[in-house]
């Protein structure tokens, strides 16, 4: 318990930071060339919180990449309940994908394998999950239409 209120203290002064040096005005301005085009925009931003989500674990990723990325996300005009699905599928494939892959060591712990197994056995798991999230970047409708059915 005391380890996750360490990682959301440290999330809030690094949001209170970000907030501070006005960095999602800044992504958004860097980010303007692509605005026009929300394919080409969600593939840049899927790029960039797998890469984030290998690296970094899941509360973390989502405290420090949501308040930067959600006004651009606006900006845009894309979907907001969109992106935060595909953003957690996202960070569920950098969970399971090394150099980290938290959920790779858990795993490998908890059933004393080897980590070698585990990613062997994983790595079908990650094709088809990336190929899943492709389809949903090229095909928004898969998500934002049954949302809409229950709202």
């Amino acid at each position: 318990a005391s380890s996750i209120m360490l990682i959301v203290a440290a999330s809030m002064v690094s949001a209170w930071l970000i907030t501070i040096a006005d960095i999602p005005a800044q992504v958004t301005e860097m980010m303007a060339p692509f605005m026009d085009n929300r394919l080409l925009l969600m593939i840049i931003l899927m790029i960039l919180v797998f890469a984030v989500g290998t690296a970094l674990d899941l509360a973390p990723t989502v405290l420090i990449l949501t308040p930067v990325l959600m006004p651009l996300v606006k900006a845009a005009g894309i979907d907001p309940y969109y992106f935060g699905i595909m953003f957690m599928m996202n960070n569920a494939i950098g969970l399971i994908t090394p150099p980290v892959g938290t959920v790779l060591n858990v795993v490998s712990s908890v059933a004393r394998v080897n980590l070698d197994t585990v990613i062997k056995g994983m790595f079908p798991f990650l094709v088809a999950e990336t190929l899943v999230m492709f389809l949903l970047v090229a095909f928004p409708q898969l998500v934002t239409v049954p949302a809409r059915w229950f709202y």
